[in-house]
């Protein structure tokens, strides 16, 4: 195994891993994203316990006390992408030395709001703002955002471009009046952009649903087989840009998986043979952890060399059975890293190619209950399909998912335990 970790193409993944690692906008990128571990996990708290609440029924969905417990959720994970743009604006600004790096956050985080969160009013005059882009549907967009805004605050701070104060006056007022200039650039721009993104989708689209379904609309055909496993890939591939893929493509299949519920469940009621939709297999998307199936990467990862593995795969433990992948998404990181990208991407394919199998050889049920809940690994699949078998396979995919993630995993974290030791040697050295 040993020689596997040191041939050429681990080598070389390894050292392309480092050279965007060294990237500045993409380590502030990873920055943010592991920032965001304790929103992530409150959240992930947050849903399970509100999820099991409802389904035992101790209380009911949409009651007093199921809304004080969801409220959480709510405030983390439904405004995820919020709150990575503001780490990752400040990680950035930080990055290319500007001055006052919390300023350029918030200048970011506006522009995000602007373009993500429009304001509307009600029948009774009260503004309310849409928050469906500030989850992780909007992260894309809000790299871009980030981006663009902190290389206008660079490309002024570079040509001096600023409201000159006299040098008596506080330097916190000097750095608030030298935001002027280039946020209203940013507003102009992305007003602009919001407009003919408006203009040309006749007011259907903003910025981010536009982005969205100019993504989801021409997947709408691959409804087949060899489709559905070209929509799970590619969802999987979204992710590791920072690209709610699932979430594209949930569109596309959430009426086929309705339609097949119905049908194998007026089968299943008549006592008739239940009929296999290619649908069934979106599921090898993420029925092992979340998307990319991580609960074995996570596993691996508790007793990992690296102190940074463990950490994650420690927290991350809870939420992956609960298939909430984002604790070790975000925290690992997988999203750019390329060598867990790999495994994360090409794992899923290769369910949806085993699922499939295990559908036509009789082993799995097609769903005939349409539960879509969070429920821990194997129960929904129990109580979807009534079928102890469905609940088992889950378990049992840990193997050949864990397979293919073991060679990458070491990998990485034999670069990890790398620069921990370096940084422990350096610690060590400035001590004495």
């Amino acid at each position: 195994m040993e020689n596997i970790f040191n041939s050429p193409f681990f080598v070389k993944l390894q050292n392309f891993g480092q050279k965007l690692g060294s990237n500045k906008f993409l380590s502030a990128l990873q920055a943010a994203m592991m920032s965001t571990m304790g929103v992530i996990m409150v959240g992930a708290i947050s849903t399970i316990i509100a999820s099991l609440g409802s389904q035992f029924g101790w209380f009911e969905v949409g009651s007093d006390i199921y809304n004080i417990i969801y409220a959480p959720y709510k405030f983390t994970m439904d405004m995820l992408s919020a709150w990575v743009v503001l780490l990752f604006a400040y990680n950035y600004a930080k990055k290319l030395d500007l001055e006052s790096p919390i300023l350029k956050a918030i200048n970011a985080i506006i522009v995000f709001f602007l373009v993500a969160a429009p304001l509307s009013t009600n029948e009774a005059g009260t503004y309310f703002i849409d928050i469906t882009y500030l989850s992780a549907q909007g992260m894309f967009v809000g790299f871009l955002i980030v981006f663009v805004v902190i290389q206008i605050e660079k490309f002024v701070v570079d040509r001096d471009i600023r409201i000159k104060m006299p040098d008596v006056v506080p330097q916190f007022l000097t750095d608030s009046l030298s935001s002027i200039i280039p946020l209203t650039i940013d507003v102009l721009i992305f007003s602009i952009l919001g407009i003919v993104v408006s203009a040309l989708t006749n007011g259907v689209h903003t910025v981010p649903s536009g982005f969205m379904a100019l993504l989801s609309a021409p997947l709408a055909a691959l409804t087949s087989v060899p489709g559905i496993l070209i929509l799970i890939t590619f969802a999987a591939v979204l992710w590791i840009f920072g690209i709610h893929g699932t979430m594209i493509i949930v569109p596309v299949v959430m009426p086929l998986m309705f339609q097949a519920a119905q049908v194998n469940a007026a089968a299943y009621q008549a006592g008739e043979p239940l009929t296999f939709f290619p649908v069934a297999i979106f599921s090898a998307v993420s029925f092992v952890g979340g998307t990319g199936n991580t609960l074995p990467l996570v596993l691996m990862g508790l007793r990992s060399k690296s102190e940074q593995i463990r950490a994650v795969s420690k927290v991350a433990l809870v939420p992956g059975w609960f298939n909430i992948n984002e604790p070790v998404t975000f925290g690992m990181p997988i999203m750019y890293n390329p060598i867990l990208a790999i495994p994360f991407v090409l794992n899923v394919p290769i369910m949806g190619i085993l699922l499939y199998f295990g559908y036509m050889s009789g082993f799995l049920t097609m769903t005939v209950v349409p539960i879509f809940s969070l429920l821990p690994m194997g129960v929904a699949e129990f109580l979807t399909t009534l079928n102890w078998r469905n609940a088992l396979w889950t378990y049992l995919m840990i193997i050949p998912v864990g397979l293919i993630y073991y060679p990458f995993f070491k990998a990485y974290e034999k670069q990890l335990v790398a620069k921990e030791q370096e940084a422990a040697q350096l610690e060590a050295d400035a001590v004495v």
